[in-house]
């Protein structure tokens, strides 16, 4: 004979069916993602970040606070409508920290010392879609993260906490609260290139880089649209040690400034000058030089990595292809000049890790396609980078 469910259990049962709360705003399509029972404590200035977090998700749940801050992302406008959560916050005689504090149910006091500890943070929607799809309603998630594609904590409204995938985004629209990559100054690019090649009513001899295509864009989805950029990687000094003389990416300017969101870019950007060529050859006879790819997370033209990083997908390419990972400006008996293979004698980089945001993605080397054995159209130089893998192929020329 069967035994009766205990009367107790019965009415918890029944009670947990008739549960009225709202499905979980992940939707239907998304994988759940368990939260971990048991955490390690997170440092001051992560758990900060992650309050912050939590009390603007809780904030959102005011429909005048939600008017207001998508009123404030929609008229941002820095690159993909960011907003600078500090500044925000202390801007407009402090309405924006009052304002939160009031919505999100907590004193400022408290806010503000979070906001103190916490490194700097950017505040935007970074998925296209979830910009598209967002009116401000209450579903919305708030999650953050510090490093790159690392898993996000993320917060509803209510305020519950749940992590989410590091590779694919809910399809719940999701304000991510991060640390800085943008530059909110707009400041110019003085100090990032070193033969003031920008200056220059008209594009100035030089190398540069016509076409790119890259497998993969280097960026996990909480960081929005990736920031790839060239870096021309000469001898420092009399080291042993590579340094950069020339930075082209989104943050650099003038004739060295390009934006490439997707896999594939074409246009023209300027790399190096034919005056900083002469230069470094003047200041370092027979050595040559590295055109080098990274994906740049926080600081603008400077490489943030650790130096056993770099040396080993160094050493990884100069394996494969040993001497000939470098390049030089040549001239042919037409008179036209190229670049071409070279040999590089450098394989360690005068670049610090960082120890607060996250570091650059190396993506890669490259390498002349005649000395790769591979040719892609539109192409002449191979990126190769960790394990030799091939990461892309660009096209450099040398224009007069």
């Amino acid at each position: 004979m069967p035994r009766r469910m205990p009367f107790v259990a019965l009415i918890a049962v029944v009670l947990a069916a008739c549960d009225d709360r709202p499905n979980s705003p992940l939707g239907p399509a998304d994988p759940p993602v368990p939260e971990v029972a048991t955490r390690a404590p997170a440092p001051p200035a992560d758990a900060a970040r992650e309050r912050l977090a939590q009390r603007l998700a809780l904030a959102l749940g005011d429909p005048a606070f939600r008017a207001r801050l998508k009123r404030d992302l929609d008229f941002s406008t820095v690159r993909e409508h960011k907003l600078h959560f500090q500044r925000y916050l202390a801007g407009a005689d402090r309405s924006g920290l009052r304002e939160l504090a009031r919505a999100g149910r907590g004193p400022e006091q408290d806010l503000e010392a979070d906001a103190r500890r916490a490194v700097a943070l950017e505040l935007y929607l970074p998925v296209p879609a979830h910009r598209r799809a967002w009116q401000g309603d209450e579903q919305v998630l708030v999650a953050t993260a510090r490093a790159d594609r690392e898993a996000p904590v993320a917060f509803t409204t209510r305020g519950e906490r749940m992590v989410l995938s590091a590779a694919v985004p809910p399809s719940t629209p999701v304000l991510a609260l991060v640390p800085v990559e943008t530059d909110f100054d707009a400041a110019a690019s003085a100090g990032l290139i070193f033969d003031g090649g920008g200056g220059t009513q008209s594009p100035p001899p030089g190398l540069y880089m016509t076409y790119a295509h890259f497998v993969e864009t280097f960026e996990g989805w909480l960081k929005g649209a990736p920031e790839f950029e060239i870096h021309m990687l000469g001898q420092a000094g009399t080291s042993d040690s590579l340094t950069s003389y020339g930075c082209s990416g989104e943050r650099a300017g003038g004739f060295y400034q390009f934006n490439q969101d997707k896999l594939d870019w074409s246009g023209s950007v300027l790399l190096i000058t034919q005056t900083g060529l002469s230069n470094y050859r003047t200041a370092h006879p027979n050595q040559n030089m590295r055109v080098f790819v990274v994906e740049d997370d926080d600081t603008a033209c400077q490489i943030k990595t650790e130096s056993s990083r770099f040396s080993n997908l160094i050493k990884a390419v100069e394996t494969a292809y040993p001497a000939l990972t470098g390049g030089k400006d040549t001239t042919s008996s037409t008179l036209q000049r190229y670049w071409k293979k070279a040999t590089v004698l450098q394989k360690l980089i005068k670049a610090l890790a960082s120890l607060i945001n996250s570091n650059d993605e190396l993506v890669g080397n490259a390498v002349e396609s005649s000395v790769v054995g591979v040719s892609y159209p539109g192409a002449n130089w191979i990126v190769k980078g960790d394990g030799n893998k091939t990461n892309g192929w660009i096209n450099l020329v040398m224009k007069q």
